[in-house]
């Protein structure tokens, strides 16, 4: 960093060109963040002080210097930075600004006054970065500036906010994948000339990218170790990534020579209850909310109603992140951030009864949602599983570390069967339970849940032999141990499975069967209504429309009284294929519209693809084989994501065969497979909204102008993406949302 002083006169008498600033060059090529950049000078535009915050390494130093280089030429006194990081007195604090501004004084005038005097007259810009550590003493300094320099604008970096009157918090993010990539190669490129990215190492890199979390400071000493190793053994000695992410320049600063040394930079800003918490909230994964880091998180060393205060700060200090999302504010931290805080909780010793409370925790979250799920909340509670499923993993993960803990596992797997299920996550949700169940364990009714649940996403998969397997186990162990409720699981499944094996008068034995043993036991919910639909399906197999019409017209009662929107969906499918058959489609594009609305809301693939498939033949009945084709295709696309098309069932199969056969006839061959091709370029979204079109052009299907249909089920779209409403403005000094105790945490099993 230049300190220049006063210029002093030439040998011929003249004053020399003014010192206008104390910019460094950049020794190295800025990269990306052209929307940051352009928000800050809009921002500094309007406000007198700006203040940068962000974590460790996420480039604030740099970003500022660059932004402030971009408008220099708008000061007429110049851009001055002070850096203070090196400043540990705050009795230095002036005098370290006097410097940077390149001021001298000979008389007994005070550094501070010296200083005020200076800037009240001019029009300049003071770059404050590293203010941190002297926070109270800065902001105080810094607002008297402001009120007695009309024409200075400052702009602060660092971990947290000043705090003072008028300040606009800037939260700088960690830059996009693309931004980051860039910035990898480029640095990369310094280190080896000859470095090149052809195919497989940019993948490579895209993760070693976000492994990293997009941290600036991370990338690049990550780009210095490819002076000794490739892409990929960087990106595998990532989990030791203090040790690997050092020997940074030897220009840097201190603070930013080393991953280790920038994080621990914040660590040391802490007062120890912040450390405590900052600790004990790296047993989280992805994001997390307030009620379960108070439950988690609190403890005699840290009492529950001084939780908030602490994240508070925390937050501040940009340790911790806040995020807007469809299920209200959440936190999270960095993975880098994350990783320092674990090495903390080890070495207090209190990692295992953190991580055995984490557990509980979720245990009991995804209790209370699977209740939720038949009840008006059901898109709530799959919104919320979805935004806390990285947590469900480590719960899971959490509890098959002890043989004697392997049963917490297999009922949590198990009490998710709504989420494997309902929201699109066939394929998780087999991975999961066949973990779990791959451990010894007695036939309590955990295991025996998960049975039934992995009989049934086998089924919905098209595995019949793996769906026989584990449905088999559960009746004949529920029967020897008395458990009427897996019982009755297992005969349901075993009948839906005759359905999609082509058995429909053994499937609806078996399913009246299990509906009788549902009753027995009083057990309604979501699944007991499925039960109902299956039912219903059957006998319109077998023939019986107006029967399966009644069924069905029963359970949509049901679903409506109770709130309940999955399983109206398949009735409705039900209702469909039933006024498919019987005469006029009007009714049954309306019955298959709405169908098709409330699954995909959900991401239930399977719902949506099945729906999807029936339209297409409605749309060939209408007169429009193009279009039938075209949906055909859309389908063909779907389900590889979903398992074996239409089961590899005859019964579901005929709907698709005829509708090929009824556009082949009119486009021909040639035409009607251009056609299904250009289906197959469809993603799941436009296929729906083109489905979903074709009914509400000729009025028999009003759909709304997201690609749902009135009354889909409310903000059911966001539970399956995830994806945040929004980050919030730039200028929004974020902090924690009030907790809401609603006493929904699992207590503590072990």
């Amino acid at each position: 960093m230049r300190h220049p002083q006063r210029p002093s006169p030439t040998p011929d008498g003249t004053e020399p060109t003014p010192v206008r600033g104390n910019l460094p060059a950049e020794l190295s090529t800025f990269v990306g963040r052209e929307a940051e950049l352009a928000e800050l000078e809009s921002l500094l535009g309007e406000s007198r002080l700006v203040t940068v915050v962000g974590v460790a390494g996420v480039g604030k130093t740099r970003i500022t210097a660059r932004v402030a280089a971009l408008m220099e030429k708008r000061y007429c006194d110049g851009v001055w930075i002070a850096e203070l990081s090196d400043v540990h007195d705050p009795e230095l604090l002036v005098h370290t600004l006097v410097d940077a501004l390149g001021l001298t004084d000979h008389t007994s005038r005070s550094p501070r006054a010296v200083l005020a005097e200076h800037c009240a007259e001019r029009r300049l810009m003071l770059v404050i970065d590293g203010f941190e550590h002297l926070a109270g003493p800065c902001a105080e300094l810094v607002r008297e500036l402001l009120r007695r320099a009309p024409g200075l604008r400052v702009l602060a970096a660092g971990r947290r906010p000043l705090r003072v009157e008028g300040e606009v918090t800037f939260p700088l993010l960690p830059m996009t994948d693309d931004d980051a990539l860039e910035l990898f190669v480029r640095r990369a490129c310094a280190v080896r000339p000859d470095f090149r990215l052809p195919g497989g190492d940019r993948e490579t890199a895209l993760e070693l990218c976000r492994r990293l979390d997009g941290i600036p400071l991370a990338l690049e000493l990550a780009a210095g170790r490819l002076r000794a190793l490739t892409t990929e053994q960087v990106l595998h000695r990532l989990d030791d990534r203090f040790r690997l992410l050092t020997g940074g320049s030897p220009c840097a600063l201190p603070r930013h020579q080393t991953l280790r040394t920038a994080i621990g930079w914040s660590h040391e800003l802490c007062a120890p209850e912040q450390r405590l918490l900052w600790a004990r909230l790296s047993v989280f994964a992805g994001q997390f909310d307030l009620e379960a880091v108070e439950y988690i998180c609190s403890g005699p060393d840290l009492p529950a109603d001084s939780v908030l205060d602490v994240l508070d700060e925390l937050l501040a200090q940009s340790v911790v992140l806040r995020e807007d999302s469809a299920v209200g504010s959440r936190y999270r931290l960095l993975d880098t951030v994350r990783e320092y805080g674990a090495e903390w909780l080890r070495a207090t010793g209190d990692a295992g009864r953190l991580r055995r409370r984490h557990r509980d925790w979720y245990l009991g979250l995804a209790t209370w949602c699977e209740l939720d799920w038949f009840s008006p909340r059901q898109a709530e509670a799959a919104a919320r599983i979805d935004s806390e499923l990285p947590n469900l993993r480590r719960a899971m993960e959490c509890s098959m570390e002890s043989p004697d803990e392997v049963h917490l596992a297999q009922y949590l797997a198990g009490t998710l069967w709504f989420y494997w299920a309902g929201c699109g996550r066939l394929a998780e949700g087999r991975h999961w339970l066949d973990h779990v169940l791959e451990e010894e364990s007695p036939y309590d009714h955990s295991r025996l849940k998960a049975l039934w649940v992995l009989g049934y996403v086998a089924v919905l998969q098209g595995d019949p032999v793996g769906a026989v397997s584990a449905l088999q186990e559960c009746r004949e162990e529920g029967e020897r141990s008395g458990d009427a409720t897996a019982v009755a699981y297992a005969v349901h499944r075993t009948g839906c499975l005759s359905i999609v094996a082509d058995d429909p008068a053994r499937a609806e034995d078996l399913l009246r069967e299990a509906l009788g043993r549902y009753r027995e036991i009083g057990e309604l919910n979501s699944n007991v209504l499925m039960a109902q639909v299956e039912l219903g399906m059957a006998v319109a197999f077998r023939g019986d429309l107006e029967a399966a019409t009644a069924i069905c017209d029963e359970v949509r009662e049901i679903c409506e009284d109770h709130g309940e929107r999955w399983t109206l969906a398949y009735a409705l499918y039900v209702l469909g294929y039933a006024a498919l058959r019987s005469g006029p489609s009007g009714r049954a594009r309306r019955m298959l519209a709405e169908s098709l609305s409330i699954s995909h809301a959900f991401d239930d693939l399977l719902g949506t693809v099945l729906s999807l498939e029936l339209l297409a033949l409605v749309t060939a009945t209408e007169g429009d084989a193009a279009e039938a084709a075209v949906l055909q295709g859309a389908a063909d696309r779907i389900w590889p994501s979903v398992g074996l098309p239409l089961f590899g069932s005859v019964h579901y199969g005929r709907p698709r065969a005829e509708c090929e056969e009824r556009a082949r006839a009119q486009l021909g061959d040639a035409r009607y497979d251009v056609e299904r091709h250009s289906g197959r370029l469809l993603d799941v979204r436009a296929a729906v909204a083109r489905a979903l079109r074709a009914g509400a052009d000729d009025g028999s299907a009003p759909a709304g102008g997201d690609g749902t249909a009135p009354g889909a089920a409310p903000g059911a779209g966001a539970a399956g993406t995830g994806s945040p409403d929004g980050a919030g403005t730039a200028g929004d000094t974020r902090r924690p949302a009030a907790s809401r105790t609603s006493g929904r945490g699992g207590p503590e099993l072990g």
